[in-house]
């Protein structure tokens, strides 16, 4: 069983149900937490009400909102845990998703959320983010060094220029800073934790958005038990890996010991 961190609203439903609907059919089983175990549910802009003309642009894709709106019938989603009612070792693995509108900030800023992942890591078990999720990895420290545990990894995450701020730009006049969770971009705040700005992964100048039948589209970075994506147009490419990562741990724990003669 694998678990899927939500903040209590805001979510990009695409980075959610993606790799949640490629791990349940791998046979791998999802568990959900929500800062007050409540039932959290996705940007309600991405969901239903929509960007007007920027709609082929910016909205979420009708076949990732089927899977979407198939995630939150499934019961795990509808009784999720608390964050601090997690227990980190009960798990096989962790998924961050992302999301850009403020309540997203109900993940990115808990401290629950960091105990969670650095259990994660100091286990070495699967972790993998996309878009803002990468954000929550940066904030945590590793107090036997004193710096993130994204130091010393190849991350990637919502790019600054081509992403953010150019969505920014182009809503801002009917929805404000919808497009800004926070004044800085994601990719400055994740750079300045990596030990080198070189270390952040920005993939091809022009994204292109992935789907079923070409995941190779997508861009992903993988390093050892750490699996990260930019945006929406990823997901299909990041389901499938995050699936290969969760298979692969899973395998490497079944292996029997070596024992030496």
């Amino acid at each position: 069983m694998f678990l899927i961190l939500l903040p209590h609203a805001d979510y990009d439903p695409t980075e959610s149900s993606l790799p949640w609907q490629a791990a349940r059919e791998a046979g791998f089983e999802a568990c959900f937490a929500t800062p007050q175990g409540m039932p959290a549910y996705a940007d309600a802009r991405l969901v239903s009400l929509g960007f007007g003309p920027l709609n082929p642009v910016l909205m979420t894709r009708a076949a990732d909102l089927e899977r979407y709106h198939g995630m939150t019938r499934d019961p795990a989603f509808r009784y999720p845990l608390s964050y601090v009612g997690v227990d980190p070792p009960a798990f096989e693995g962790l998924l961050i998703p992302g999301g850009h509108a403020r309540g997203m900030r109900s993940l990115l800023e808990s401290a629950q959320v960091q105990r969670i992942i650095l259990a994660f890591f100091q286990a070495d078990k699967p972790v993998a983010a996309v878009c803002h999720g990468p954000l929550a990895l940066a904030r945590c420290i590793d107090p036997q060094h004193g710096r993130s545990v994204l130091y010393g990894r190849k991350v990637t995450a919502l790019l600054a220029g081509p992403m953010e701020l150019m969505a920014w730009i182009a809503t801002a006049p009917w929805l404000g800073r919808y497009y800004r969770t926070y004044d800085h971009c994601v990719e400055h705040e994740i750079k300045a934790v990596l030990a080198s700005p070189g270390d952040f992964i920005r993939g091809p100048l022009l994204p292109r958005r992935d789907s079923a039948q070409h995941p190779e589209r997508g861009f992903v970075v993988r390093d050892r038990n750490l699996l990260t994506a930019r945006w929406p147009g990823d997901c299909h490419r990041f389901a499938n890996e995050w699936v290969t990562l969760l298979q692969q741990a899973r395998a490497s724990h079944s292996q029997p010991a070596q024992t030496s003669r």
